[in-house]
């Protein structure tokens, strides 16, 4: 018998390979592959890494509990298992919380005043050629519809309400095709990043989404104004809250990485950045 059909009877029947140790204690490749389906990725390696980091963490804390008798002190808070519990009272006891002052709020306003904010609204009138997504014959020519439709709609833009009540698959076309007033993520996430890159008016291509084409008219398009500091001073005190704390987090996990010897982390990771 060859030495490769050695080695497949003596990996039947026996444990998934280990290159992944907490302390002395083994998180297996099918633990980490049980893992991977709470961490979706585009690439394989992605997911595993997020996997096993997953189960590292998970560990370290659960030692830390044991550790410092913290098990069964806290009662689980509805759907919390006990140890999920245990975990929480941890880190409320190691992680301190810490409120950003009025000068630290008052300095990341000054630096982000762009991005602070009310929301863009654009004013919209669109055609729905409807076509599912997996017939491609029935979408090229509702790609070719929406072209003729545009094309007779520059020369006569009155007939947009006409023409929604005749070729459109949408409701709307009872209203001329009116879908009011919008904001960002109020539609269709690829109709939605489509028309907030429009300018007024008739778009001069007809737009993809799901659905279909739709031909599309921005009637008004109204930009953000600046938001004065204290209307999102209270967003800005939770958001500096959140980095503080992910970072002390962050700054906790790696000490308790180092007191209970991770080993093969580094590895996996390494390969998920290749």
């Amino acid at each position: 018998m060859s030495v490769a059909g050695d080695d497949a009877a003596l990996d039947f029947g026996q444990q998934a390979s280990c290159y992944l140790f907490v302390g002395s204690m083994p998180i297996s490749e099918a633990e980490i592959a049980q893992e991977m389906q709470h961490h979706r990725a585009l690439a394989p390696q992605h997911s595993r890494a997020a996997a096993a980091r997953a189960l590292v963490v998970r560990e370290l804390l659960r030692r830390e509990v044991e550790r410092l008798g913290l098990a069964g002190k806290l009662r689980p808070d509805g759907h919390e298992t006990e140890k999920e519990a245990g975990i929480r009272l941890l880190l409320e006891r190691e992680i301190e919380d810490r409120v950003p002052s009025e000068d630290d709020c008052r300095c990341y306003y000054e630096q982000n005043r762009e991005r602070l904010r009310a929301p863009d609204r654009i004013r919209v009138r669109h055609i729905l050629l409807g076509a599912p997504a997996d017939d491609i014959s029935a979408r090229m020519h509702a790609a070719a519809e929406g072209e003729r439709l545009i094309g007779e709609l520059k020369a006569n833009p009155l007939w947009f309400a006409d023409f929604a009540l005749r070729y459109s698959d949408c409701p709307s076309k009872d209203q001329g095709g009116e879908l009011g007033w919008l904001q960002r993520g109020q539609t269709t996430p690829e109709f939605d990043r489509q028309i907030f890159r429009l300018r007024e008016g008739f778009a001069a291509f007809p737009v993809e989404s799901r659905w279909g084409y739709h031909v599309v008219s921005v009637d008004e398009y109204i930009t953000g104004e600046a938001l004065q500091f204290d209307a999102v001073r209270a967003r800005i005190s939770d958001y500096l809250e959140l980095q503080v704390r992910q970072r002390e987090l962050q700054h906790y996990l790696l000490g308790l990485k180092e007191r209970y010897q991770v080993r093969g982390l580094d590895e996996i990771e390494a390969l998920a950045t290749a």
